[in-house]
């Protein structure tokens, strides 16, 4: 046997709907009731909606066990930005210009004429507005929505009030309309004031923006400068480095080719002592040779000092130098961009303000928007939340400024369990 999901309990006047579940006529009724504001509507097992509001109809006793028959396709729910065309035109069907809240129907025109030449319907309202007629029906009788219930909080017909809404708090529609305009009113003036701020606010940022670029242009214009001049003195550097290298090289050069010079020189004067030498002794006139002997027998002495590199001087030292300097340039500049890629990311460029006045929140310069994972990160946003009490059901009430609901204590049919599942 058929299980209502809503009253728990064997359905009653069966209605299955375009998904196929089941359920109670009055259950599903009640259950849809809630979301006409909404205009979807949701099967509350599988979940699967359905747009406009399937017509419920009693299931036929399933003797046969035949195939069940789709429903009807149904006017789609009127949308404001769709077309509406005049409800009296025969065939070719004119775009509506007007809509009679009374006769709750539309009119082009030509068939509006009535309405604005006799007396008959002068009592009717006729609006611009296009696509909620359908939302001014009473789903559950048909009958047009005329009064509101303060206690549920939502447009009724007179038949609601004899069962669904009975002792409720009803006003007219006319008169609920104009207590909450005046607070809609209230609201206006509070946005048109948010809007003007929030103009103010977006001209500040704009220019706020517009200074940090010209900031960001000076410091790379600045920065470009700096290391203009750096690579100059760096290069001024590497030029007397060279100079250096040269200079020595020339003084060394120069020194060298003095020795050179004074060797070649003293190698000659001995090379013309040794001819003296073996001329003297190849003669064999003895009184020549005794002669000779006192000035040859002398061996000379050195005229130029040994010439050895001294193994502390090398240019390598001065390779060295540069390549300490680089070094050291590269530490230095290791040290400070360190430091100032930590200082770049610990200082925020914006600061968060939130309306409510709490604690201000700081937004990295990087502006990286880490998604929360504690919960210190989760507490930043946090706000304050209540129901919508357009969309409450009807058997739950709003209390504590709508931030907690409670069940209302009415009796529901005997066989009703006390929970909607």
């Amino acid at each position: 046997m058929a299980f209502c999901l809503l009253c728990a309990d064997t359905v009653r006047d069966p209605v299955t709907i375009p998904c196929g579940d089941t359920f109670c006529l009055e259950c599903i009724k009640i259950y849809w009731d809630q979301f006409d504001h909404i205009g979807v509507y949701s099967c509350p097992q599988c979940r699967a909606t359905f747009t406009p509001r399937p017509v419920l109809k009693r299931n036929l006793p399933d003797v046969y066990h035949e195939p069940q028959r789709e429903l009807p396709e149904l006017t789609p729910f009127p949308y404001l930005n769709r077309e509406v065309y005049c409800d009296f035109c025969i065939g070719r069907r004119n775009k509506a210009v007007k809509s009679c809240l009374m006769c709750l129907a539309y009119y082009c025109e030509t068939h509006v004429k009535p309405h604005y030449e006799s007396s008959t319907f002068k009592r009717h309202k006729l609006v611009d507005e296009m696509g909620h007629l359908d939302r001014k029906i009473c789903p559950q009788h048909e009958k047009g929505l005329e009064l509101f219930c303060r206690t549920d909080q939502m447009c009724i017909c007179v038949l609601c009030t004899v069962r669904e809404h009975r002792s409720h708090n009803i006003t007219s529609a006319e008169d609920e309309r104009i207590e909450k305009q005046k607070v809609l009113v209230v609201t206006q003036t509070e946005v048109q004031h948010i809007i003007q701020e929030r103009m103010k606010e977006l001209q500040e940022l704009k220019h706020n923006i517009d200074v940090l670029k010209s900031a960001a242009q000076r410091a790379q214009a600045e920065s470009d400068k700096t290391f203009h001049e750096m690579l100059q003195a760096v290069e001024r550097w590497k030029s007397e480095i060279n100079q250096m290298i040269m200079a020595n090289m020339q003084s060394a050069m120069s020194q060298a080719d003095g020795y050179v010079d004074r060797l070649e020189q003293e190698i000659m004067e001995l090379q013309r002592q040794d001819a003296e030498l073996r001329q003297i002794l190849e003669t064999e006139d003895n009184i020549y040779f005794l002669q000779s002997f006192p000035t040859l027998c002398v061996a000379p002495e050195a005229m130029v000092p040994k010439v050895l590199i001294n193994p502390q001087f090398s240019f390598g030292e001065m390779s060295k130098t540069a390549s300490d300097m680089k070094e050291n340039l590269d530490d230095i500049c290791k040290k400070e961009m360190g430091k100032l890629s930590k200082t770049v990311s610990e200082t925020p460029v914006y600061i968060l303000l939130p309306r409510n006045g709490s604690k201000r929140l700081k937004v990295p310069s990087n502006v990286d928007f880490q998604e929360p994972k504690n919960r210190t990160d989760f507490l930043r946003y946090a706000c304050k939340l209540s129901f919508d009490p357009n969309t409450v059901y009807k058997e739950l009430v709003l209390i504590d400024g709508n931030q907690k609901v409670t069940r209302k204590k009415t009796t529901h049919k005997s066989n009703q369990s006390n929970q909607l599942i």
